[in-house]
């Protein structure tokens, strides 16, 4: 006789086959049991999220500028008064001002290029045995970009200097894909102001698959560009001049673009402040320095406008005169308190316009 199995009970058999049971029986005994949804804790971080659409975005920055014209007039006030003034002035003051502008973005990477490296990088391609060529050619494109040329809006991957290579991968999105795209979103905010629409391309630069390393200073150079488009004289909007809190990231669109708007006024002043100090030193230099012959003064002049730091091997190459004759002139404004040493060396020294 074949033996029967062991059937083996369970305090729970009769909660399974008797539904009669199952009604009557606690929530205690069913503590095996998820609870309903509404009752999950409201502690637990949230789950993904959709990424918002493009028109809800936009949205968000139309009331952004709404909820700011009265402060985005003043600074494209602030913006217009600074393009009035470079339309008026040498075109040294253009340059001069990308020189700034780009050794203070250089910060947003931790380059940290001084203004004494970037000059002698730009004019003569020297480098010191500790400088990184690699971010010197980085701040090198931020000043170039700043100084003239088509816009970003015009080609953004000539703009950038990039181009996908030969071997992508075929899971690989191209650039000119990821840039048509951050392109085609910047378009159709085409009815936002320049500035509020540059404070939004910055924003989503990363978003959109532009990052790289230097990413946040192409960035800030491709929005200073655009902030400045409707200009005549202003190659650029100045941004991180004075300081760059106006280029934090985190926040609504509403406390990003009151962000951008003060940073930027700040950045503008400063760039009327400096732009006055220097066009009364050349007032003054050209006064004092009359009395001097020859071509060399006035294209030392012309080199100490437009360059915050020189060298003499710099103004050398740049005015196409005797080092002899540069290093004399240099020598006889330093005199006259119209040019200030930096260095504090004997070797490799650099002076900048001195104002009072």
């Amino acid at each position: 006789m074949k033996p029967q199995a062991p059937v083996l009970h369970d305090e729970y058999d009769a909660l399974i086959l008797d539904g009669e049971e199952v009604e009557e029986a606690s929530e205690d005994d069913l503590w095996f049991l998820p609870g309903p949804m509404e009752e999950e804790p409201d502690y637990l971080p949230p789950g993904p999220r959709a990424e918002p659409r493009e028109a809800e975005v936009l949205d968000d920055w139309r009331m952004a500028e709404a909820a700011h014209a009265a402060r985005l007039a003043r600074v494209a006030g602030r913006v217009g008064a600074l393009d009035d003034r470079l339309k008026r002035g040498p075109e040294g003051w253009r340059h001069r001002l990308a020189l700034i502008e780009a050794a203070d973005l250089s910060w947003l990477n931790g380059d940290r290029i001084g203004p004494d490296r970037l000059a002698l990088w730009i004019s003569m391609r020297l480098s010191g045995v500790q400088d990184d060529t690699a971010a010197l050619a980085r701040v090198g494109w931020a000043v170039r970009r700043l100084s003239g040329g088509p816009g970003p809006e015009v080609d953004l991957s000539a703009f950038l200097d990039r181009r996908d290579p030969e071997n992508l991968a075929d899971a690989a999105e191209p650039f000119a894909d990821r840039a048509g795209g951050w392109l085609d979103l910047t378009a159709q905010a085409s009815e936002l102001h320049p500035i509020t629409r540059a404070c939004l391309g910055f924003h989503l630069w990363s978003l959109a698959g532009l990052g790289q390393q230097g990413d946040r200073m192409e960035a800030a150079v491709t929005a200073a560009r655009i902030a400045a488009s409707e200009g005549k004289g202003a190659v650029f909007a100045p941004l991180a001049m004075g300081g760059a809190g106006g280029l934090r990231v985190g926040g609504p669109p509403a406390e990003r673009l009151a962000r951008w708007l003060d940073g930027m006024e700040t950045a503008c002043l400063t760039a009327m402040r400096h732009l006055d100090d220097i066009e009364a030193w050349s007032v003054r230099a050209e006064a004092e320095m009359t009395s001097l012959s020859g071509k060399t003064p006035s294209a030392l002049r012309a080199v100490l406008t437009e360059w915050p730091l020189v060298s003499a091997a710099m103004a050398e190459a740049l005015t196409a005169a005797s080092r002899a004759a540069v290093q004399r002139n240099l020598a006889w404004m330093e005199a006259r308190g119209l040019v200030r040493e930096m260095t504090g060396q004997g070797r490799y020294r650099m002076w900048r316009a001195k104002s009072q």
